[in-house]
């Protein structure tokens, strides 16, 4: 992906701007996996989706007048975006309701239930009640520990859904809608970008040599 030109990428989405079922559910299925722990940003696919539906709603721009296709829909993206969103964040919280205290006492569970990322979670929200379910949508690692303390710990579930969806209302549609609108913006200082992101990408895999190094030394000596 980094080794495209600007005008490669701008060709990449346009073929896609034409294509929405394949765009709404790609997006449905990385906001399902990133809920459940997946070490990418939902940020990625919703900038991602964002720019296929900027595509779509300036084809003068980008030399797709004349395509007759059904193209991608900024409203119905934003609202697929957030009802993914909400439903994995549900999902979660629903394990963590109904079936997590069936794992109590099995090791693996046990082990990292005791990491530091649980404890934390378990911490806010025995502190915070419902509301430290927005708090989590914002916490980059401790979204899916978070939503399954929720559940766990008994949240009311009416109050984890009125306060993480409207933690997900602020953040989603907007990103969507904003992007949708000026893409041009993003795609125009799309080098920069790459260099960001290329730092970013470095920055997480360092960290997750940091962090599993002296596992894998332990388990040598």
């Amino acid at each position: 992906m980094f080794g495209v030109t600007e005008q490669e990428l701008i060709q990449w989405f346009a073929t896609k701007a034409y294509e929405p079922m394949w765009v709404y559910l790609t997006v449905v299925g990385f906001m399902f996996i990133s809920s459940f722990g997946f070490p990418l940003p939902e940020e990625v696919p919703l900038i991602a989706s964002g720019l296929v539906a900027h595509v779509a709603h300036h084809p003068e721009k980008y030399g797709q007048l004349g395509v007759s296709e059904p193209s991608v829909n900024m409203w119905v993206l934003a609202a697929v975006c957030f009802f993914a969103v909400l439903g994995s964040d549900f999902l979660v919280f629903l394990i963590g309701r109904m079936i997590g205290r069936r794992f109590r006492g099995n090791p693996r569970f046990e082990k990292w239930h005791n990491s530091k990322s649980f404890q934390k979670a378990e911490m806010w929200t025995a502190k915070y009640g419902s509301w430290a379910s927005g708090i989590f949508r914002f916490t980059p690692g401790l979204r899916f520990p978070g939503h399954l303390a929720c559940g766990l710990l008994g949240v009311p579930l009416w109050k984890f859904l009125a306060v993480d969806g409207t933690a997900a209302l602020l953040s989603v549609p907007t990103q969507i809608i904003l992007v949708a609108i000026y893409g041009d913006v993003i795609l125009a200082n799309f080098k920069a970008i790459k260099v960001v992101l290329l730092g970013f990408v470095a920055i997480v895999a360092l960290w997750y040599l940091i962090k599993k190094l002296p596992r894998w030394a332990r388990r040598g000596s």
